[in-house]
């Protein structure tokens, strides 16, 4: 067993797996915290490095590609300190930690690991049930069953149709893409036959994202947790890249909602939910200064 400890978790390689037990200190991301402990089977394994820093350096373990479905779902771009497949190394452990990449290499040298990607999920995902809210709504998903609820200040569009229940058999697709600055990031689950996808604040199958420690780190298990329960990137058509989802929608009908830059009623209730979420602790107090000037910003561009 060669194990080593730091302050984001600890990792421990048995010849089979990699045993990754986040830390629970209160610099630990809040997604690693709620992932919990789990196992990384050698067969899933791609690379594993040790990247020197001027104090210490990283652990960084790299996946096969269609291995993992929190992986998958999220494109690889979950930031650093909610990636729980990299590992703060202090200077103290360096030895360790090069000794530990050492035995992992050669381990998959032996066991002759594919460096290619996995035809099937290798892991089994975040448990369940889980509960994860967006801006504008809930998702709820216990395994079998995927409900999504609105909050008071959703769109009239997703008010219309209100409440959503899916099975799994109806589900083709996840998707799921971080906030940007004051892009809002989006959790969006297309039901089978379904070819238009409005944007996240219009979709009644998606949730609208702002913030991430609080907030998307959860929808991004969640997410996870659906993917893995359908079939397969490689029995099909790969998932659609996130980050291009809402360039291939088609154009927004004369009637639909303006854009934010264009509509002063959508930059005020961007106002609104930056003051809810400073409320509930999503953004910190310079996070949402930050974001608050950029939305006034725009708003007199507007006007």
């Amino acid at each position: 067993m060669t194990e080593l400890m730091g302050r984001d978790g600890t990792w421990a390689f048995d010849g089979e797996g990699i045993r990754i037990v986040p830390g629970r200190g209160r610099g630990v991301h809040k997604l690693r915290a709620d992932l919990g402990e789990f196992t990384v089977p050698l067969a899933a394994v791609a690379t594993i490095s040790y990247e020197p820093a001027r104090k210490g350096g990283r652990l960084r373990l790299r996946l096969r590609e269609g291995a993992d479905p929190l992986l998958q779902v999220t494109g690889g771009s979950l930031p650093d300190d909610a990636d729980p497949y990299q590992m703060a190394v202090d200077p103290g452990r360096v030895g360790v930690a090069e000794y530990f990449v050492d035995t992992v290499r050669q381990a998959r040298t032996l066991e002759q690991v594919p460096d290619g990607p996995a035809d099937r999920y290798l892991l089994p995902g975040p448990p369940v049930p889980l509960t994860a809210a967006g801006v504008d709504g809930i998702a709820a998903f216990d395994g079998e069953r995927l409900r999504l609820e609105w909050r008071w200040n959703t769109s009239e569009t997703k008010r219309k149709d209100g409440p959503r229940d899916f099975t799994l058999s109806e589900l083709a697709a996840v998707e799921w893409r971080a906030p940007s600055g004051l892009e809002s990031g989006f959790l969006r689950f297309r039901p089978r036959g379904t070819t238009r996808q409005p944007a996240p604040d219009q979709d009644p199958n998606s949730l609208e994202l702002w913030g991430f420690k609080k907030e998307s780190g959860t929808t991004a298990l969640l997410a996870a947790a659906v993917a893995v329960r359908l079939p397969h990137p490689s029995a099909g058509a790969p998932l659609p890249d996130p980050g291009k989802a809402l360039e291939a929608a088609p154009a927004a009908p004369a009637t639909a909602a303006p854009a934010v830059s264009d509509d002063h009623d959508t930059l005020l209730r961007r106002l609104r939910e930056l003051g809810e979420l400073r409320r509930d602790g999503v953004l910190t107090e310079e996070e949402f200064t930050a974001a608050k000037a950029a939305v006034l910003a725009r708003f007199h561009t507007a006007g």
